[in-house]
C-alpha cells in the first residue's frame, strides 16, 4: 500500500501527497468557489437582463426588440466572464481557452458565412431601426406588415395574411421603403374629363366632394390642377393630404364619391371606344355568291 502512495505522478509530486488534508481541502475550497462564482455570475446575469427588458416595457416610445437584443448581449458577456473566472479559479490558463475559443470561431465563421451575414445585417437593423413592428412596408419587393424582427430574419404578413420570411442579410442591403414611418399622407387622384366638360365646374365638383371628406386635412393646403391633355380626356391630378391610417380607405372612398359627383353634375368622364367593321369578301367570293 505504501508503494502505491509514493508513486510518482508528475513533477515529485506522488498519489499519498494528493491524498493529504490539505490538498483535498484546496480542492473542495476551490470548487465550491467556483461554483458559487458560477451561480453568482447567473443571477446576476439575469437581473442585469430582466432590468434592460423592463424599460422598454415602463416607456412605449422605446423600441421593445433592441432592448431584447441588449439584454441578451449583456446576459452573455456577465456568464462569459463568470466562466473566466472560475478557470482561473481551478487553475487553467484563460489564455490558452480564449486562444482556443477565438480559432474555433474563426473555423465556424468560415462554415457559416451566410448566416453569420444574416445576423450581422440583424444586429444592423436592431440598432438603427428603419422601421419596427407593426409598420406597413416594402423589402426587397415584398409588401407586409412587420410582424417579427430576429437576428436571422424578418417576418412579414401581406394583404392576404400570408407569411414571409425575409433573410436580414436581403433586408439590410435593399431599398426599405416604409408606409408607417410619417404620421401623415399626401393621397393622389387623377380624375379625366371630357373636352366639352366645364373645366372651372369640373374643378369645383371634385375638390368640393375630397374636402367634404372629415378626413381631408385644409393644412398642408390641397392640390388640383390640369396634368394633362389626354387623348379622350383633360386629367386633373388632385393630391390631398390625411392621417397615416386613413390613407388607403380616403382614396377609394373618395375615388368613388368623385364619380357619383361628377355624374350628377352632368359633367362626362369619358372612356376609349373601338368601332370593328366586317372584312370585304374577296371578289371570287362575291362572284361565288352571285351565282348561287
Amino acid at each position: 500500500m505504501q508503494d502505491v502512495l509514493n508513486t510518482e505522478l508528475w513533477s515529485g509530486t506522488s498519489l499519498g501527497d494528493l491524498l493529504t488534508l490539505e490538498f483535498l481541502t484546496a480542492i473542495l475550497g476551490g470548487t465550491l468557489s467556483a461554483i458559487f462564482v458560477l451561480t453568482a455570475g447567473f443571477i446576476i446575469a439575469g437581473w442585469f437582463s430582466r432590468r434592460i427588458k423592463g424599460l422598454a416595457s415602463r416607456h412605449s416610445k422605446l423600441d421593445q426588440t433592441l432592448f431584447d437584443f441588449l439584454s441578451n448581449i449583456v446576459w452573455y458577456a456577465v456568464v462569459g466572464f463568470s466562466v473566466l473566472i472560475v478557470l482561473n479559479t481551478l487553475g487553467v490558463r484563460t489564455t490558452s481557452v480564449v486562444a482556443v475559443i477565438g480559432a474555433a470561431g474563426l473555423a465556424v465563421g468560415l462554415a457559416l458565412q451566410g448566416t453569420l451575414s444574416n445576423v450581422a445585417a440583424g444586429v444592423m437593423i436592431v440598432l438603427f431601426r428603419p422601421f419596427k413592428l407593426g409598420d406597413f412596408v416594402v423589402i426587397n419587393g415584398q409588401m407586409g406588415t412587420v410582424k417579427a424582427i430576429s437576428l436571422n430574419y424578418i417576418e412579414l404578413a401581406d394583404l392576404q395574411n400570408v407569411q414571409i420570411i425575409v433573410p436580414n442579410s436581403q433586408v439590410w442591403g435593399n431599398t426599405i421603403v416604409s408606409y408607417s414611418a410619417n404620421p401623415t399622407r399626401r393621397v393622389q387622384w387623377v380624375f379625366g374629363v371630357g373636352y366639352g366638360s366645364n373645366l372651372a365646374v369640373a374643378e369645383k365638383t371634385i375638390m368640393d366632394t375630397i374636402m367634404a371628406d372629415p378626413r381631408a386635412m385644409n393644412d398642408p393646403e390641397p392640390f388640383i390642377q390640369v396634368s394633362n391633355l389626354g387623348d379622350f380626356s383633360v386629367d386633373f391630378t388632385v393630391r390631398v393630404w390625411c392621417a397615416n391610417s386613413d390613407a388607403w380607405g380616403f382614396q377609394t372612398d373618395c375615388t368613388r364619391k368623385v364619380k357619383e359627383a361628377l355624374d350628377n353634375a352632368g359633367i362626362e368622364i369619358p372612356f376609349p371606344t373601338r368601332t370593328v367593321l366586317g372584312s370585304q369578301p374577296k371578289d371570287d367570293e362575291k362572284q361565288r355568291h352571285a351565282a348561287e
